[in-house]
């Protein structure tokens, strides 16, 4: 092959069917060895790129594919000379980026601040275009020490919070496929709203109990403590509030896709609560939860004590949970997702492979691998590397794919 000519093949125009067979047909004609293939379509518009050794006439070559492409409606751009062929590297990270529009101005300026990192972007392919726009970038960052994973972050999620736009950073390679089970917490991620509140607004004690609930998240009073003074405000309710109450929970727009959709792929998906079992075991019934860890009101003679019964589901407790999953069903800690918003989930969020903030308060966002600022829980699926299509093709099969109207401003 010492005297072989390399020729770099590249067809643009319209996709449509035949367009692959009649260019490998001329390219047979001239006995070539294939050496890379690359081919996109976006909206329509083909890009095929085909790298080839010439043993023969690369002018013919050159003369008989244009003619040939010219008969399907497609132009054909020949480059005969050197075009070195490397081994392919798996890119080192995975950058997702989501936004509401989402505009040629950001990704301008991500793609200036991942060049001034030394980071360069081998492939880029849309991801989403609902709810959210998303397009993911995959990136060879200048090396792979920790150092720079922190970098990039830091760069990114500065320039994100300016540009209203979500930057998730993530590992390439197989640990970013490797993930398999998945922990939510409930209250603002899940479902929204905080369940506490729900029953709080019974006793008519919903802004008192808010009040702590808010110090709570913001990491500003300790979660046992803030829970014994909020659920003590529930003494004397009737028990059968909490039928009353789980009826009327909302799930996060999103939340049914998502746990529909990683269950396909084969997640363990579970939920992690500083609320209270009885309010959302129902929930977690009809979604085929796998796993169940939170707070269990006392109830005696009918009517709540003002009290829980057993360990409470505290900060650190989230984090055992999610070890306790994850040996459960055999997974490795680095093959773990967590999802949450508050100052509770910081220690789940940061034990997990790959820890997610969901329209948090700062102190999670802070330490989480990445945060999500749109109310929609789909977003972690892009995320994760799944596309919208991905997720559509699977629903229509299933007879459940639908878009809800997303209204003007959120």
């Amino acid at each position: 092959m010492a005297s072989d000519t390399t020729v770099l093949v590249t067809v643009t125009g319209p996709d449509h069917p035949g367009v692959t067979s009649v260019l490998f047909a001329a390219l047979t004609r001239h006995d070539v060895d294939l050496l890379d293939v690359e081919q996109v379509v976006v909206r329509g518009q083909l890009t095929l790129g085909v790298v080839v050794a010439c043993p023969g006439d690369p002018e013919a070559l050159q003369d008989e594919v244009e003619a040939a492409m010219a008969t399907v409606g497609m132009r054909a751009d020949v480059q005969v000379g050197e075009h070195p062929v490397h081994d392919r590297e798996v890119s080192t990270h995975a950058i997702v980026v989501l936004g509401s529009p989402l505009s040629a101005k950001a990704l301008r300026s991500v793609g200036r601040t991942l060049a001034s990192l030394g980071a360069n972007i081998d492939s880029i392919r849309g991801i989403a275009d609902y709810p959210l726009t998303g397009l993911e970038l995959m990136v060879t960052a200048a090396d792979t020490e920790p150092a720079t994973d922190a970098a990039l972050r830091t760069a990114l999620a500065e320039l994100s919070s300016g540009l209203d736009v979500d930057i998730a950073v993530e590992r390439g390679g197989l640990a970013r496929r490797a993930k398999r089970l998945i922990v939510f917490d409930v209250d603002s991620t899940l479902v929204q709203g905080e369940v506490i509140e729900m029953l709080a607004a019974h006793a008519g004690v919903e802004d008192k109990v808010r009040a702590v609930t808010e110090a709570a998240m913001r990491g500003e009073l300790d979660f046992t403590e803030s829970l014994e003074q909020r659920v003590a405000t529930l003494a004397g309710l009737p028990a059968t509030v909490i039928d009353e109450v789980a009826a009327q929970l909302e799930l996060t727009p999103g939340a049914r896709t998502t746990i529909r959709t990683l269950r396909r792929l084969g997640y363990r998906c579970g939920v992690v609560s500083g609320g209270f079992r009885q309010v959302i075991e129902g929930l977690a019934h009809d979604l085929e939860l796998d796993f169940v860890r939170a707070n269990t009101l006392e109830i005696v003679d009918g009517k709540l004590t003002g009290r829980v019964i057993g360990d409470v589901v505290d900060r650190a407790a989230k984090a055992r949970a999610l070890r306790e999953f994850a040996d459960e069903v055999g997974v490795p800690i680095e093959q773990t997702v967590a999802v949450g918003d508050g100052a509770n989930d910081i220690d789940m969020i940061g034990a997990a492979g790959l820890g997610i903030a969901f329209n948090a308060k700062p102190a999670l966002r802070e330490v989480a691998d990445t945060a999500l600022s749109y109310p929609y829980l789909d977003a972690v699926l892009f995320v994760l590397g799944v596309s919208r299509d991905e997720v559509e093709a699977a629903d229509r099969v299933d007879g459940t794919l639908r878009r809800v109207p997303i209204e003007p401003g959120v």
